[in-house]
C-alpha cells in the first residue's frame, strides 16, 4: 500500500507544469450570410389564398402578385450564397 502511494506521488510530481502559457489557434466557424439579408416577404399567393380564390381570374392575380416578390427574394438569396462561395 505504501508503495502505491509513493508511486502515485512520484507520478503526479512528474506532471507538474512550469507555469508556461501555450496559445493554441483553433479555427472558429463564422457565418458568411450577411445580417443585412432581408426577411422573406409575406407572399400573397399562399396555398390558403389560392384555395380560397373565388374564380380563375383571382387565382391568376394572386400568382402574378407573388411572382415578382419570389424573383426578388431568389436574387437576394443567390447573391448571399455567391458571397459565401468567395474566398
Amino acid at each position: 500500500m505504501k508503495r502505491l502511494v509513493l508511486i502515485s506521488a512520484l507520478a503526479l510530481a512528474g506532471c507538474a507544469t512550469t507555469g508556461e502559457t501555450i496559445t493554441v489557434k483553433v479555427p472558429v466557424p463564422v457565418s458568411c450570410v450577411s445580417d443585412q439579408l432581408p426577411k422573406a416577404p409575406t407572399y400573397p399567393d399562399t396555398l390558403a389564398a389560392l384555395k380560397a380564390a373565388p374564380d380563375p381570374a383571382e387565382f391568376t392575380r394572386l400568382l402574378a402578385a407573388g411572382w415578382p416578390l419570389r424573383t426578388a427574394r431568389l436574387e437576394a438569396l443567390e447573391a448571399a450564397v455567391e458571397a459565401c462561395r468567395q474566398p
